[in-house]
């Protein structure tokens, strides 16, 4: 038996808090903005331009996403209080589940609402780049990389968002080396940017025939994804190109002629790679995508002196520099050791569930609470 009080509580709440909630994501404005762009399709010569076209029908889902989670919300009070009316009236017991969990969405939606409002940084709403690297330990930090790269796409499999593999170097004997991938959604590098750091694993290591506990590390670098940025000007005589043949897994990955590229910025020493594209020109376009990105974190942070200092904790991927740690054995546990978040689900967090953590470190950063 529920106690119906509480959920009332919540429904109530909720609907105190909708003209907030419309304020706060510009609701009225929305309406006015898809009116004018749904004009504009109905213009003949709209119909001339395919890049314009892609470009407005975007516009338009992006702002029609941005008004139904408003919509969701007010849809889910009117559900709850319908539910508990029902409930109270028929004392129908069948209808217990459906509140509970109506309620627990309704403020969830509230809380990702919220965490949406407070992505304010100039590449927030960008797609994301994520370059993950394995630490010294060999084989056993290069599986580590490799479960890395599934959690980060088990994440962005439930969250809607696409991945795209960029540059594959697989380890030794098993896991990753290195890889990077692109991710892409809205908010993609607002919600992941706090990933940037290094993360530890302990465990007891398949790899070892004793059976003894093993501790390893790996990097994330995450990057906004940047199109276009008139302040950011990368000159041709400042890069250096150098060409070679992809490897990877076999069969799709490995390319027979010398079409994967790294690209060198000659002034910060920066250096990207791609292989995962058809030609040599499309992995170039995205090598200068990646360095773009790069570059566009200098300039965020231009009080810092040297190329190395937007690592940040990436300096060296060793003890003492983790920002979360993964902990198999002796207990489970995974712990952000910036915000102090955590979770005894070990298991569940390699299966993509980290939003805990993403929604704790950027409600930390509103505050100030720790630097980036």
């Amino acid at each position: 038996m529920i106690i119906v009080d509480d959920y009332k509580k919540i429904a109530a709440d909720a609907k105190a808090q909708i003209d907030d909630l419309k304020d706060a994501v510009s609701y009225n404005q929305i309406l006015m903005e898809i009116e004018k762009l749904e004009v504009d399709t109905q213009n003949p010569d709209f119909w001339a331009n395919p890049e314009k076209q892609a470009k407005v029908f975007s516009q338009i889902k992006t702002l029609k996403d941005k008004k139904q989670s408003v919509d969701d919300i007010i849809t889910a009070v009117d559900d709850i209080e319908a539910m508990i009316e029902l409930y109270e009236e028929l004392e129908d017991e069948s209808l217990e589940g459906d509140i509970v969990s109506t309620s627990e969405s309704l403020t969830e939606q509230i809380e990702m609402l919220r965490l949406r409002n407070l992505l304010t940084g100039e590449y927030d709403k960008n797609n994301a780049i994520i370059t993950l690297h394995a630490g010294a330990g060999g084989t056993e930090s290069q599986d580590w990389c490799e479960m890395l790269f599934r959690m980060y796409g088990k994440y962005c499999a439930k969250a809607g968002y696409k991945t795209t593999t960029i540059d594959y170097l697989e380890g030794d004997e098993a896991g990753i080396k290195s890889v990077s991938f692109s991710i892409e959604g809205e908010n993609a590098y607002g919600f992941l940017k706090g990933e940037h750091g290094v993360h530890r694993l302990v465990r007891v290591s398949p790899f070892d025939a004793s059976g003894r506990r093993h501790t390893s590390f790996a990097s994330c670098e995450v990057m906004p994804e940047i199109e276009n940025d008139e302040e950011i000007v990368i000159r041709e005589e400042d890069i250096k190109m150098d060409v070679y043949r992809a490897s990877g897994a076999g069969g799709q990955h490995v390319n027979k002629t010398s079409s994967a590229v790294r690209l060198t910025h000659i002034p910060t020493g920066i250096v990207v790679a791609c292989q995962n594209e058809r030609s040599q020109f499309q992995n170039k376009d995205m090598c200068m995508k990646m360095l773009r990105a790069k570059l566009a974190q200098i300039k965020e942070q231009e009080h810092l002196d040297k190329i190395e200092d937007i690592k940040g904790v990436q300096k060296e991927i060793a003890w003492g520099s983790q920002i979360r740690s993964y902990v198999f054995m002796p207990y489970t546990l995974v712990k952000d050791h910036r915000t102090g978040f955590e979770d005894g689900r070990v298991d569940s967090v390699m299966d993509g569930e980290i939003q805990g953590f993403l929604n704790a470190y950027l409600k930390a950063l509103s505050k100030n609470e720790f630097l980036r």
